[in-house]
C-alpha cells in the first residue's frame, strides 16, 4: 500500500481523506494557500507545504505547485478531492508522467466525462437514455436563440465544463436566453477556463437521481444504490439522501446497468457518479436521462457510505494501488436511510445571500467523523456524522466555496433520519455570519419533504416569496411560552438577590404575558407548575443566567433552543425559525399597547449590494429612466453572478460605483429619483 498521500484539496474534504488514510496507516501530506494557513486539515496532515496567495487560481488550481510538493515530500499518490484539479486531465496526465498515482480514474475517462457535450455522444453510443438537446458549439446569442425555439421552452444553458451548480441558467423564454447566455459563457470561463456552452431540454417536475459508481483496474464495475439530490437552489444541491424514496428495485437495477455500461465504455475505474434526471410526471419511473458523469468523489458520498458501509475514500485508495475490488453487486446492501444537509455561509433570511466572515462561534452537534473504520463509525455517533473542515475564530473566505459543514444523519427508516436532522441543527451553533441551518431545519419538517414528493423545483414552489422560518405549530408556541416565562421567573428571582437595592426584598412576579406572533400567552409560574393559559405544562430544564444554548423536556419530547436576551423579552431559535417573545409581568404588559411602533425607512430608491462582491457590470448611467424589474447590475460573489433588478420604476438620480469595483455588503450603487 502507499505509504504518503497529498491530499490536492482543502477544507472537509481535505480533512475527510486524511482521515481514512490514517485509519489505513498511510501518512498524509496537505497542501495549502495564505487563507488556510490555520485552518484544521493542515494541523491533521502529517506534513503541510504552502503553494501560493489565497485566490484558488494562484495556488490550488495551479498543477505544478502540487507536483513540485509531491517530489519535496515524497507523496506516491494524490487524492484530489472534489472540484479545483479533480476533474482536469491536464493535472492527472503530468502525475502519470512524475510516476505519482492519481487517486481517481484515467486521464480518458476524465476528457471523455468531463466534456458535457462530448459526454452526452458517448452516452447515446453506449445505450444510455440521454436529454434532448443541441450538442455542438453554440457561437454567440443568436445562435443560443435559434436552438432554444427550435428545442422548445424550456432550456436549460449549461457550461460545457461546469459543475456544482456554477455555469447553468435556466430559460423559459427568449428574453431569458438573451439575458443569461453571456453571463453563462463568463461563469463557465472564470470558473473553469472554458467558455463552450450547450443547451437542451429542461424536463420539468424533475428528480436529480445519481448513482454511485466504482469500478477497479481488473474490469470489475460496480453500483453502490443511488442518491436522491432534488433539493436544490439554483442549481446547487441543498439536501440529498439514500436511498431515494421514488426509486424503485425495478428502476434501480435499470439506472444501475445504464450507469456501469457508460463506465465500462470509458474503462472507468475509482468512485465516480453518473447523474440522471427523472420526469416525476411519469409514475412508472422508466423516463430516466443521463446528464453528466462527475468522475471524481462527490460531496454527498457519505450518505452512500452510510447505508452501504463501504468506505468510499479507502475504496479509491485501494483502486489506485492496483487492488481488486473485496465485494460484488450482489454485496452491495441497502441499510437504513441517511440524509445530508449541506450547512452554507448564506443568509436565508436576506435571500440566501453568500455570508462570509469570521466563526465567532462553531460548535457541531457532534465531534467530527468518527475513523474507528466500522460501519457505525461512517454513521458517525449515534447515527449523527459532521464533516466539517473549519474551527471556531477561523475565517469563512470569500475566495472558496461557501459550505461550512455537512451533517449527516442515520436511521433504521427516512423519518428517523429526519428527526434526528431537526435535532442535531437544533444544537448546531454557528455565530458571526449567516447561516443556513434554519433553512434546511424547516425543509426536514415539511409535509411534502417528508411524504417524498420531491422535485428541483421544491425550494422555488414551497418558498416563492422567499424563507422567513418554518411555521410554528401552536403547540410549539404554547410550549416557548412556558420556556420564556420559567426564565423570565428564573432571571427576576436573581435580580431581587442583589445586594443594596433601595426596597425590602420582593418575591418574582409569578404571572407573566408572553406575546409571540401577536398571541398573548399567561404563563403562570409557581414552585412546582408552570400553567400557560391555564394549562399545566410539563417543563424540565436547568438554567443560569447567561445561557446561550438550553436543553429543555417538555410534555416528555426533548427540544434544544438557542437563547438571546431583547429589551422585552428573548428571541428563541429552534425548529428552523427564530421566534421573537416579548415577555412582561401582566401588571405591566397592559401599558405595552401605548408603545409607539417604529416604522423601518424605505430603501426602494437605492440599488444596495446585497453581499460582499465584485460590480461585473452596470446597465444604467446618471439620467436614465427605469422601471420595476428591470436589470441594474451583477456582481459577482463566490463565483456566482447575481442580477440586481429595480424594485420601482424611476429615473437614476446618482451612481456611486462603477464596473470592476470591490463592494461591500449594504453598500449604495445607485439611487432614484
Amino acid at each position: 500500500m502507499f505509504k504518503k498521500i497529498l491530499i490536492a484539496n482543502r477544507g472537509e474534504i481535505a480533512c475527510r481523506v486524511i482521515k481514512t488514510a490514517r485509519r489505513m496507516g498511510i501518512e498524509t501530506v496537505a497542501v495549502y494557500s495564505d487563507a488556510d494557513a490555520q485552518a484544521p486539515f493542515v494541523r491533521m496532515a502529517d506534513e503541510a507545504v504552502h503553494i501560493g496567495p489565497s485566490p484558488a487560481a494562484e495556488s490550488y488550481l495551479i498543477a505544478d505547485k502540487i507536483i513540485a510538493a509531491c517530489k519535496q515530500t515524497g507523496a506516491e499518490a494524490v487524492h484530489p478531492g472534489y472540484g479545483f484539479l479533480s476533474e482536469r486531465t491536464s493535472f492527472a496526465e503530468p502525475l502519470a508522467k512524475e510516476n505519482i498515482a492519481f487517486i481517481g480514474p484515467p486521464p480518458g475517462a476524465i476528457a471523455a466525462m468531463g466534456d458535457k457535450i462530448e459526454s452526452k455522444k458517448l452516452a447515446r453510443e453506449a445505450g444510455v437514455n440521454v436529454v434532448p438537446g443541441f450538442v455542438g458549439v453554440i457561437e454567440d446569442t443568436e445562435h443560443a436563440v435559434k436552438i432554444s425555439n427550435e428545442i422548445g421552452y424550456p432550456v436549460m444553458m449549461k457550461a460545457s465544463a461546469g459543475g456544482g451548480g456554477k455555469g447553468m441558467r435556466l430559460a423559459w423564454s427568449e428574453t431569458d436566453v438573451r439575458e443569461g447566455f453571456e453571463a453563462t459563457r463568463r461563469e463557465g470561463l472564470n470558473s473553469f477556463g472554458d467558455d463552450r456552452v450547450f443547451i437542451e431540454k429542461f424536463i420539468e417536475n424533475p428528480r436529480h437521481i445519481e448513482i454511485q459508481i466504482l469500478g477497479d483496474k481488473h474490469g470489475n464495475i460496480l453500483y453502490l444504490n443511488e442518491r436522491e439530490c432534488s433539493i436544490q437552489r439554483r442549481h446547487q444541491k441543498v439536501v440529498e439522501e439514500a436511498p431515494s424514496p421514488f426509486v424503485t428495485d425495478k428502476m434501480r437495477k435499470a439506472m444501475g446497468e445504464q450507469c456501469v455500461a457508460l463506465a465500462r465504455a470509458v474503462d472507468y475505474h475509482s468512485a465516480g457518479t453518473v447523474e440522471l434526471i427523472v420526469s416525476g410526471a411519469d409514475p412508472t419511473g422508466e423516463s430516466f436521462y443521463f446528464l453528466e458523469m462527475n468522475t471524481r468523489l462527490q460531496v454527498e458520498h457519505p450518505v452512500t457510505e452510510a447505508i452501504t458501509g463501504v468506505d468510499l475514500v479507502e475504496q479509491m485508495i485501494r483502486v489506485a494501488y492496483g487492488e481488486k475490488l473485496a465485494m460484488t453487486q450482489d454485496d452491495v446492501k441497502i441499510e437504513g436511510w441517511a440524509i445530508e444537509n449541506r450547512v452554507y455561509a448564506e443568509d436565508p433570511y436576506r435571500g440566501f445571500l453568500p455570508s462570509t466572515g469570521r466563526l465567532v462561534r462553531y460548535n457541531p452537534p457532534v465531534d467530527g467523523w468518527s475513523d474507528d473504520g466500522t460501519a457505525n463509525g461512517r454513521r458517525g455517533i449515534d447515527g449523527i456524522r459532521v464533516d466539517d473542515g473549519v474551527y471556531e475564530g477561523g475565517q469563512v473566505s470569500m475566495f472558496y466555496d461557501p459550505m461550512i459543514a455537512k451533517l449527516i444523519t442515520w436511521g433504521e427508516t427516512r423519518d428517523e433520519a429526519a428527526d434526528k436532522q431537526i435535532a442535531a441543527l437544533d444544537a448546531f451553533e454557528i455565530e458571526g455570519l449567516g447561516h443556513n441551518i434554519d433553512f434546511v431545519n424547516a425543509i426536514m419538517q415539511h409535509e411534502r419533504f417528508r411524504s417524498g414528493e420531491l422535485t428541483t423545483g421544491f425550494i422555488a414552489e414551497e418558498y416563492p416569496e422567499g424563507f422567513h422560518g418554518a411555521p410554528a405549530s401552536d403547540e410549539l408556541k404554547i410550549k416557548l411560552a412556558a420556556v420564556a416565562g420559567f426564565i423570565a421567573a428564573a432571571r427576576a428571582d436573581r435580580a431581587r438577590r442583589v445586594d443594596g437595592q433601595l426596597a425590602t426584598p420582593l418575591d418574582p412576579p409569578g404571572e407573566w404575558t408572553v406575546t409571540l406572533q401577536k398571541v398573548p400567552y399567561t404563563v403562570v409560574v409557581e414552585e412546582d407548575t408552570i400553567l400557560v393559559n391555564d394549562v399545566e405544562v410539563d417543563l424540565a430544564l436547568e438554567y443560569t443566567p447567561g445561557d446561550r444554548f438550553i436543553d429543555a423536556d417538555i410534555d416528555g419530547e426533548p427540544i434544544t433552543i438557542k437563547l438571546e436576551t431583547t429589551r422585552m423579552g428573548f428571541k428563541m431559535t429552534t425548529r428552523g425559525a427564530i421566534h421573537t417573545l416579548d415577555c412582561l409581568p401582566t401588571r405591566v404588559s397592559q401599558h405595552s399597547k401605548h408603545m409607539i411602533e417604529k416604522i423601518p425607512p424605505d430603501l426602494s430608491k437605492y440599488l444596495i449590494c446585497p453581499m460582499p462582491g465584485l460590480l461585473v457590470s452596470l446597465n444604467v448611467g446618471e439620467g436614465d429612466k427605469v422601471e420595476t424589474g428591470q436589470p441594474l447590475a451583477v456582481i459577482e460573489a463566490m463565483k456566482m453572478e447575481n442580477i440586481l433588478r429595480a424594485e420601482k420604476s424611476g429615473t437614476v438620480k446618482a451612481v456611486n460605483a462603477k464596473a470592476g469595483d470591490s463592494l461591500a455588503v449594504d453598500a449604495i450603487i445607485l439611487e432614484l429619483e
